[in-house]
């Protein structure tokens, strides 16, 4: 009789939990590797979007909007073993015309993130630990509460420009 009782208490909880199962998998996400401000523009909710992931991929994202006079790093995140700072371009898309969102990261894009790179461990005295630089692209559609796909690129490109010799 007791034993019978506990399993129908164990259904209904499961029961419970799959009927809200996408809402308390939603509030663990958030909860557990960081929330999106749905009343941000669309380029901040992409960053945060790319923070989660790079979260769940087990990095430590150490700055976010990093800028100076040199330009301005979207993440900045640290591998602890072995230990490796990683720079992030996030790039956001809301529309549905041809094109990649990775593929507006052009040269011009690189070298400038590579100054500020430069700048950023010299700054934090870092300039000995090794660093890449990766890209992360996001399709958010106009409307959607969560973004319909995020890619993650690593080591998307080389340091680039007259800076590049750390790379």
């Amino acid at each position: 009789m007791a034993t019978n009782r506990l399993a129908n208490r164990t259904r209904q909880t499961l029961a419970w939990i799959n009927s809200r199962g996408k809402r308390f998998k939603n509030w663990y996400v958030d909860y557990r590797f960081g929330s999106i401000d749905e009343n941000a523009q669309l380029g901040r909710r992409g960053e945060q979007a790319a923070a989660q992931l790079l979260r769940r991929k087990g990095l430590n994202v150490i700055a976010e909007s990093e800028s100076d006079r040199a330009g301005e790093i979207d993440l900045i995140a640290l591998r602890k073993r072995p230990r490796l700072i990683v720079f992030v371009e996030v790039k956001t898309l809301s529309t549905t015309r041809p094109g990649h969102p990775a593929d507006r990261v052009d040269e011009n894009k690189q070298a400038r993130i590579t100054r500020a790179a430069l700048r950023y461990l010299k700054r934090k005295k870092l300039l000995g630990i090794a660093c890449r630089f990766d890209v992360v692209a996001v399709w958010w559609p106009r409307d959607e509460p969560r973004p319909t796909r995020v890619e993650h690129y690593e080591s998307a490109f080389d340091a680039v420009g007259i800076d590049s010799f750390y790379g």
